[in-house]
């Protein structure tokens, strides 16, 4: 009986414990949650909200004694992490109990660059950061609480690795590096920091360095071996070298069937041969899985969802992408997917909300910005019921020229050497290889490509909105538009002299764009261009040499030509304006014929001669007016013109 009292004193004593340690510091803050919003004065008496960092990608409150070696060592870290990477808008926070004079001073000697506070309203009690320290809570956007360390002696390397995952998931591969790098060198036995080396090189393309931080680590013992070798699948993967990237997979999964990365690997090699069913069993392999580092388990769930996507299950494909983004917020690539299933279910402006959230995550994410310009114009138009009215009619019309094979007449026919305006049309890309993490780039592509070339003036690009409507109104898809005369067929109904179509094949070490332009009028193709993309390209910059390889071919083998109308002393008028293209200083060669020379019964002709040059200085909608920069005999009226082929 007085064990039996002693066992229930000790129990409520525990219970004591339990409680006190969570009124007063002890335990865990829950990871996922939401942070506890508060307000405190910096040691220089400023004040600061926590609430208005809701949308800072990244904040990091620091809980600290002062006279904490560890304390010190884990601020110092912070301290040079936030100078150095100011652009990457990591926001750190130091929160402390310890006597104001000791802050002050320790401030004052190390120069520590952010906020410190003096916490004397219960803060370090509601993070339950009171007696353990330091304490660090990483914050994401939302305020939702990422990872939440405490105590012991390794607490800043522990914080530090963690910021090095955070980073990674940011895409910032620079500070991602540089942390891991810090933590390796301070301890090189640290697996972790290695594995977030590697992938950080893995993702700026670096595949020899990711190889032989890898290859390193597959040597240790322990869950390094593990981790290295997982990293090396990758590695063989983005190489191309499927084989033995299968093989070792193999063996991870064998020596660590917990680990699900690998399975996504095989997946994405599988994906690419066209072995879709057993892609799929290998998706749902990884993400059933316990042991990953969160952007391995966010990008699995993402690429089950693309998968899903792609097989019309947009629902599901949905729930994977919202699971991935709950797992990475950062994961910007799968809000904007996410965003795109509810564009393919018609539903416009729950799209757009979608990309303004990914865009929330990264403001200069070009492919989320152009797909939320695209949505944008769709609700407009479905709120603007005349313009949609107006637009289905049409769509309607030319869906019946195309089935009775119409297409629409061409203007001045009568009238061969003047140009008219250059109307060009995209149809979709077909898409073929490996899954790729984005839905939408050929979207992206043709909208982008759109808005540059018709920015330029001097080609007409079909509105993309009425295209689609085209299409839908004729119930085809990509596969029938990869039949050239289905596609020319089009052009001809759009009155497009020119028509882009192609193919991008995604692989592991990047993709391949091969676009074609086709005359509609004779069928030749004016230029082929096949462009690699690398693993991790620069949409934006891609997409200028694109536009400009384009313009540069159109102007080439389709020069502006027209007459001189109007001669006086000091102008020319030319019967071409910005109708066809033409924008001030653009040039134009006057032309006059050579005399035919006849020969052994040929008449033989050679090329016209180059006898003034004008320079446009005024541009109207159908005529422009331009200054004689050079001649070599009087100009009248009729005489020839053709764009010049120097640059403005």
């Amino acid at each position: 009986m007085r064990s039996l009292i002693k066992l229930s004193a000790l129990s409520a004593a525990l219970i004591g414990i339990i409680i006190l340690a969570s009124s007063t510091g002890y335990g865990q803050m829950a990871v996922g949650g939401q942070a506890p919003v508060f307000a405190l004065d910096d040691i220089g008496g400023q004040r600061h909200d926590l609430s208005t960092l809701e949308n800072a990608p990244m904040t990091i409150l620091y809980f600290f004694d002062v006279t904490s070696r560890p304390s010190q060592e884990g601020l110092l870290a912070l301290d040079s992490l936030a100078g150095r990477y100011r652009k990457a808008d990591l926001k750190v926070w130091g929160i402390t109990r310890s006597a104001k004079q000791k802050v002050s001073e320790f401030v004052s000697q190390s120069r520590i660059s952010f906020p410190v506070f003096i916490d004397n309203s219960k803060i370090s009690e509601l993070y339950q950061a009171r007696f353990v320290l330091p304490t660090v809570c990483i914050i994401g956007p939302g305020l939702k609480v990422l990872d939440y360390i405490q105590g012991g002696g390794e607490t800043t390397e522990i914080m530090l690795v963690k910021l090095a995952e955070k980073e990674l998931q940011r895409k910032q591969t620079a500070i991602a590096r540089e942390i891991s790098e810090k933590v390796i060198q301070k301890n090189p036995q640290n697996a972790d920091a290695k594995m977030v080396k590697g992938y950080a090189e893995l993702k700026d393309g670096e595949l020899d360095s990711a190889a032989k931080t890898f290859n390193a680590l597959s040597q240790e013992a322990g869950p390094g071996k593990v981790l290295g070798e997982e990293g090396m699948v990758s590695v063989y993967a983005q190489k191309g070298q499927t084989q033995e990237a299968l093989e070792l997979a193999d063996k991870v999964e064998k020596a660590a069937p917990d680990r699900g990365y690998v399975n996504t690997v095989k997946a994405d090699i599988l994906y690419a041969k066209g072995q879709k069913k057993e892609a799929q069993a290998e998706y749902r392999k990884a993400v059933s899985k316990k042991s990953a580092a969160p952007f391995q388990k966010a990008a699995s769930l993402n690429k089950l969802g693309r998968l899903q996507a792609s097989l019309g299950n947009l629902s599901e494909a949905r729930e994977l992408y919202d699971q991935a983004v709950a797992i990475d917020p950062y994961y910007i690539e799968a809000t904007a997917n996410s965003a795109k299933t509810y564009e393919k279910e018609g539903k416009w402006d729950k799209a757009l909300d979608g990309y303004r959230k990914a865009l929330a995550g990264d403001k200069d994410d070009l492919f989320a910005a152009a797909l939320a310009k695209r949505a944008q114009m769709m609700v407009a138009l479905q709120n603007d019921v005349e313009r949609k009215k107006r637009m289905d009619e049409l769509a309607k019309r030319l869906a019946e020229r195309f089935r009775s094979q119409q297409q629409s007449a061409s203007k001045d026919p009568e009238d061969a050497w003047t140009s008219r305006p250059m109307v060009m049309t995209f149809v979709d890309l077909q898409e073929k290889g490996a899954l790729p993490e984005r839905d939408g780039l050929t979207s992206v592509l043709m909208l982008q490509l759109t808005d540059q070339l018709n920015a330029t003036g001097r080609i007409q690009v079909v509105e993309r909105i009425l295209i689609e409507k085209l299409l839908e109104e004729l119930d085809l898809g990509s596969s029938d538009l990869a039949d050239p005369d289905t596609a020319l067929r089009l052009g001809k109904v759009l009155a497009a002299k020119l028509i882009g179509t192609g193919s991008i094949y995604y692989l592991p070490a990047g993709n391949i764009l091969s676009l074609r332009l086709i005359d509609t009028e004779t069928s030749q193709l004016p230029k082929i261009i096949n462009r690699q993309f690398g693993a991790n390209p620069s949409l934006d910059s891609e997409l200028n040499q694109l536009y400009h390889e384009i313009l540069t071919a159109v102007m080439k083998a389709y020069p502006l030509r027209g007459y001189i109308v109007q001669v006086s002393s000091d102008r020319i008028m030319i019967n071409l304006g910005s109708k066809q293209g033409v924008s001030e200083g653009t040039k134009f060669k006057v032309l006059k014929e050579k005399e035919p020379i006849k020969y052994k019964g040929k008449i033989l002709h050679s090329a016209p001669e180059t006898v003034a040059l004008l320079q446009v200085v005024q541009v109207e909608p159908d005529l422009s007016y331009a200054s004689i920069l050079g001649q070599q005999m009087p100009l009248a009226r009729d005489d020839k013109i053709q764009e010049s082929a120097e640059k403005k």
